[in-house]
C-alpha cells in the first residue's frame, strides 16, 4: 500500500473525480458512507452517542455527511459547528442535506456551549491539508476536545497535525484516527503516537490506476505483498532444498538468544539450521532445539573466531554475543572476510557503534535490525522522526545496507532508497528476545533463497502478526518472546486465505 504526501493524496481525490467521473460532493458522500461503516464496528452498542465536530472546509463536510448517515441509522447523533465559518461548497451542500426533524441536534460552537459528558467524540474539524498550526478560536476549541475524558476519533488525521512535517503546535489527541484510502506518513511515526492513538485505514474507492502511476518512496506492507515473498514447498523437496542457516549468537549468560533466533530461523523455514557460539554451550543447545547443529567455538564463554561460512546460505550474527574484545576482534574478522550479506542484530550493532568505521566493511546488502537505543548509539540524534526517516534512507543509499528500524510500524530502508512500514505487532513485544526472535525469521527466510528485500519484509510483517496472535491468547502484559515463535507457524498459514 502507497503512502502518499498530502499533494499526492489531494491529487487522487482530483484524478478520481475525473476519471470515474464523479463529483467531488458524491465522492465525500461515498466516503463518508465508508466511514461510518467502521465508526458502526468500532462502536456497535445502539445506544452510543456520536458527538461530531466539524470545521470550515471539507474535512467538516465529511463530519456533516457521517452524522446524516448514522442519524439514518437511528444513531443518536450531535453536530457542534458554527455555519458562519463553513467555507467549503460540498460542506455548505451536505448541511442543506440535513433532515429537518431535530433527532440530529446541531449546537453552535460560534457561541458558549457544554461540552458532552457522554458518548464518542469524533474530530472532523480539519484534514490533512492544514497549512498553518491552529491559533484562536480553533485552538482553543481543540483544548477542550483534548480535556474532554471521552474517547476521540479523528477522521483522515488529527486536527492541527501535519502529515508530511514535524508538528509544534497544538493538535488533537485521538484515541483512533481513521486514515482516509492511505496512511499519512507521520501517522506512522512515534512523534505522533500521542496524537494518532490506533491507526487505521479506510478504503474510500479511490481511482486505482491513478494510484497506481503514482511515484512514492514510502509504502505500508500488506498481507498480499509477503504471501509472494514466501517460498513454495515443491513435492520432492528436501531440508537441502530450503537452505542452511548459521546463527553466530549466545555467551556466558545469554545463550536464550541463541536458542530464540535458532527456533524462530526453523519456524520461518530453513532447511537447516547450525548455532556457532561458546564451547560449553554445547549441551545447552543440543537440549533446548534438537533439531539445530552446534559448531563450537575455540573459547568457552564467548564468540571469538570466524568460521568456514561456504556451507551456509545465510547468516545472522549478534545476538547475545557480549562486547569482549576477543568477541569485538572476531566480529571484525567476519565482516572483512565475508563473500556475502549477513544479518546484524544487538552486540553486533553495538560493536559497530563502538567502532563506526568497521560499518564499511561490512558487507554490501547486509540487514541491520537496531532498536531506538541501539539506534542512537550508531547515529548521530535527530529532532524528529521525519528527520529520522531520511537519515536512515541516506544511510541506507550511501552505504548499501539495508536497515531496520524496530518500533511500534517498524521502518525499513533499502540500497534503493525504499521505505517501507510495518503496520503488526503490538506492545507486548517490547520484551526481551523479541529482537532475537527476528534476526532468527530473516535468516531463515534468507536461508531459503528469498530476495534480502522480500525476506525483510515478510520476516518483519510475520513476526508482528505472530505477536498479534500471541497477545490474543495470552494477552498483551503476558507475551513473552517464546510466545511469538509459537505463532510464527499459524501466522504464516493465515496468508493462505489472503
Amino acid at each position: 500500500m502507497k503512502i502518499l504526501t498530502t499533494t499526492q493524496s489531494r491529487k487522487l481525490d482530483e484524478l478520481t473525480i475525473l476519471s470515474e467521473p464523479i463529483s467531488s460532493l458524491n465522492l465525500m458522500e461515498r466516503a463518508s458512507s465508508r466511514i461510518v461503516s467502521r465508526l458502526l464496528k468500532m462502536y456497535a452498542d445502539p445506544a452510543m452517542e456520536f458527538h461530531i465536530f466539524c470545521g470550515p472546509g471539507n474535512n467538516g463536510g465529511d463530519g456533516i455527511a457521517v452524522a446524516r448517515l448514522l442519524d439514518q441509522q437511528d444513531r443518536v447523533v450531535n453536530i457542534y459547528l458554527d455555519e458562519n465559518r463553513i467555507k467549503s461548497e460540498d460542506a455548505k451542500a451536505n448541511l442543506a442535506r440535513l433532515p429537518k426533524r431535530r433527532y440530529l441536534k446541531i449546537v453552535n460552537i460560534g457561541r458558549p456551549f457544554e461540552m458532552p459528558d457522554h458518548g464518542i467524540l469524533v474530530d472532523a474539524l480539519f484534514g490533512s491539508g492544514l497549512a498553518k498550526p491552529l491559533y484562536g478560536f480553533w485552538a482553543e476549541l481543540v483544548n477542550r476536545i483534548n480535556a474532554s475524558p471521552l474517547a476521540t476519533v479523528a477522521i483522515d488525521i488529527p486536527s492541527g497535525m501535519f502529515g508530511d512535517q514535524s508538528t509544534e503546535a497544538k493538535s488533537i489527541l485521538a484515541d483512533h484516527t481513521l486514515c482516509l484510502h492511505a496512511p499519512k506518513l507521520g501517522c506512522l511515526l512515534e512523534d505522533n503516537a500521542h496524537r494518532v492513538g490506533r491507526l487505521q485505514v479506510v478504503d474510500i474507492g479511490l481511482h486505482l490506476p491513478s494510484l497506481d502511476a503514482m511515484e512514492t518512496s514510502y509504502q505500508l506492507i500488506d498481507r498480499e505483498m509477503v504471501k509472494s515473498f514466501i517460498p513454495h514447498r515443491p513435492k520432492f523437496a528436501h531440508k537441502g532444498t530450503f537452505g542452511h542457516a548459521l546463527l553466530i549468537c549466545g555467551g556466558y549468560g545469554k545463550m536464550g538468544a541463541a536458542i530464540l533466533a535458532a527456533r524462530a530461523c526453523h519456524r520461518s523455514g530453513a532447511g537447516k539450521v547450525t548455532v556457532h557460539g561458546p564451547a560449553l554451550a554445547n549441551d545447552i543447545i543440543q537440549i533446548s532445539i534438537p533439531e539445530s547443529m552446534f559448531q563450537p567455538d575455540l573459547e568457552n564463554y564467548w564468540f571469538s573466531n570466524c568460521p568456514d561460512l561456504n556451507e551456509y546460505q545465510s547468516l545472522g550474527i549478534g545476538c547475545g554475543i557480549g562486547m569482549n574484545p576477543q568477541t569485538m576482534a572476531g566480529f571484525h574478522t567476519l565482516i572483512k572476510s565475508s563473500n556475502g550479506p549477513m544479518v546484524i542484530d544487538a552486540d553486533g550493532l553495538n560493536i559497530l557503534a563502538k567502532n563506526k568505521s568497521w560499518i564499511a566493511s561490512v558487507p554490501k546488502g547486509s540487514v541491520l535490525t537496531p532498536h531506538p537505543g541501539e539506534y542512537q548509539r550508531l547515529f548521530d540524534k535527530t529532532t524528529d522522526g521525519f528527520q529520522r526517516v531520511q537519515q536512515q534512507q541516506e544511510f541506507s543509499k550511501s552505504m548499501g545496507l539495508f536497515l531496520v528500524y524496530k518500533c511500534a510500524h517498524s521502518c525499513m530502508t533499502t540500497p534503493e532508497g525504499h521505505v517501507y512500514f510495518n503496520w503488526t505487532g503490538n506492545p507486548g513485544m517490547a520484551t526481551a528476545g523479541s529482537g532475537d526472535v527476528l534476526t532468527g525469521m530473516i535468516t531463515g527466510l534468507l536461508a531459503q533463497g528469498v530476495k534480502t528485500e522480500s525476506a525483510l519484509l515478510a520476516a518483519v510483517h510475520l513476526h508482528g502478526a505472530a505477536g498479534d496472535l500471541a497477545a490474543a491468547k495470552v494477552g498483551m502484559t503476558s507475551l513473552i518472546a517464546s510466545d511469538i515463535i509459537d505463532y510464527i507457524g499459524p501466522a504464516i498459514k493465515q496468508l493462505e486465505n489472503v
